[in-house]
């Protein structure tokens, strides 16, 4: 069953949160993911929800997301972005 990253971020320092897309890619690629919305124009049709930037990756398992998620090459990803961005971010399994 696919899962979805849902990721709110906030991007404080446009030159470092480069390196930290740079290696999120590669990770998202070499554990199965693939990007269905990154950045674009978002409309909140009810509630207050204006997300700063919005991204969503979809996994064909929760079990892969966990797995890239907890992986070394998104660590060193994570590790970059500490001081660039701040993120709210969603692991949901789909149907």
């Amino acid at each position: 069953m696919a899962a979805y990253l849902v990721v709110d971020s906030k991007v404080k320092d446009l030159q470092k949160i480069l390196k930290y897309r740079e290696l999120a890619q590669q990770a998202v690629s070499q554990y199965g993911g693939r990007y269905l919305a990154r950045g674009g124009a978002c409309t909140a049709l009810e509630g207050n929800w204006q997300p700063e930037r919005l991204v969503i990756v979809e996994f064909p398992s929760s079990e892969l997301a966990r797995q890239f998620y907890d992986s070394p090459e998104y660590l060193a990803a994570r590790e970059a972005r500490a001081a660039a961005a701040d993120f709210d971010m969603l692991l949901v399994e789909g149907t």
